[in-house]
């Protein structure tokens, strides 16, 4: 995966101290004073019923993951896009292996890393005139058709990629497979006859004796001596043989029974151009796909990331109101660590400190250290086992 800078955000009530005291203790005792602070201002929001905003809240928690893990996938598009050379990749894969090589990305005409930690609500085009539930849909159905879209173009991308090693495949494969518009020629073929034709055979180099012994005799009306040799390679020789095309398929039929390989070829000049131009055509239409999709990419990333940071903000904000209570009057943190591995420990340091907001949920043990209360015997399996005991969310922002 693509290298993420790693936050905790949190929000605490105004109750559990002033915003200097709890701002100056985050600094000096989080992660041992290693992280960098800053605080988040939220606009004014038009808030529903409590009914709404529990709702709100679990719609939020699943669209944050869902826009979360787009962002990963669009750069794992991006990173195969730049390394395509190793072939056709999926998108979705699901693959961590996200190069390094990616080129440099930007969000809103700003370092992802800037765009999130100077966050401010884009009030332009998610107007405060409307509910949290209609801002829920508006940032949710852009970016979720973003991700839609780029799955599409991908798509087709895909299939001009096929197309185009499947040309390639046609240019340098052996006379099995490869495409035959500069190995024969007019003069190879009967033509304008109503009753002959002219079949090509890959016969294997092993069995060319075997052939030319029974080719013959394999089905009706196969003109005597007829074989002729067009080429030859490692692997193969390529045979025209002429025969009444009323017996067409059973000679086919009986010669991949003896393993000898029909190209499918009808001769004509207008076949001939189009197969010299397939490779050419192929390769156009897939670097014009590539350079589309790359574009598409980096707008959607950019796209993508802007209504992921505004719904886990928003999330935030929810799950702060649901906690804190009306008026939202509560502080908002974004703390940055140094890496993941931190993660855990700036969490737990938080927790220490501020572990009693969570009420029964938590106690402390023998030491003095803030605990989840196991004492709830048959209702344990009616509590979340994801709640903390204030607003606290780990954020990876790519």
């Amino acid at each position: 995966m693509a290298a993420a800078s790693d936050y905790l955000l949190l929000s605490l009530p105004t109750t559990s101290g002033s915003k200097s005291s709890i701002s100056q203790w985050l600094e000096a005792n989080v992660n041992s004073g290693k992280v960098e602070l800053r605080e988040v201002q939220f606009p004014s929001f038009k808030v529903g019923t409590l009914d709404s905003l529990v709702q709100q809240s679990e719609e939020l928690g699943k669209l944050d993951h869902q826009l979360h893990t787009s962002i990963s996938k669009v750069l794992e598009t991006i990173s195969n896009l730049v390394s395509s050379g190793s072939g056709v990749s999926c998108l979705g894969s699901g693959s961590s292996n996200i190069g390094a090589n990616l080129p440099k990305l930007k969000v809103d005409g700003m370092d992802p890393i800037d765009y999130f930690e100077k966050f401010q609500w884009k009030q332009s085009r998610f107007r405060l005139d409307k509910s949290i539930e209609e801002l829920i849909k508006l940032i949710s159905n852009e970016g979720l058709q973003l991700d839609s879209d780029l799955r599409s173009q991908y798509q087709i991308y895909n299939n001009a990629k096929s197309n185009l090693l499947a040309c390639q495949r046609k240019q340098n494969g052996d006379l099995s497979v490869k495409s035959l518009h500069g190995v024969v020629s007019k003069d190879d073929f009967v033509l304008g006859s109503d009753h002959l034709k002219t079949v090509l055979l890959a016969v294997p180099s092993s069995l060319e004796s075997q052939f030319l012994d029974s080719y013959e005799s394999v089905s009706p009306f196969v003109v005597p001596r007829s074989a002729r040799k067009i080429s030859s390679d490692a692997e193969y020789v390529l045979y025209g043989v002429t025969l009444f095309k009323k017996y067409e398929n059973q000679f086919l039929t009986a010669s991949r029974e003896n393993k000898w390989i029909p190209r499918d070829f009808e001769y004509s000049d207008e076949i001939i151009e189009k197969l010299k131009n397939e490779f050419s055509i192929a390769q156009k239409q897939e670097s014009t796909l590539k350079n589309d999709l790359m574009r598409l990419s980096k707008e959607a990333f950019s796209e993508i990331t802007i209504c992921w940071v505004h719904i886990k903000l928003l999330r935030a904000f929810v799950e702060s109101v649901l906690r804190y209570g009306l008026p939202p009057t509560f502080y908002c943190y974004i703390l940055k660590v140094n890496n993941a591995k931190d993660l855990g420990k700036a969490k737990a340091d938080c927790i220490e400190r501020f572990g009693y907001l969570g009420g029964n949920a938590f106690t402390k043990d023998n030491k003095g250290k803030v605990v989840k209360d196991n004492s709830l015997h048959e209702y344990a399996s009616l509590v979340d086992t994801d709640y903390e005991p204030f607003v606290i969310y780990e954020v990876h922002v790519y």
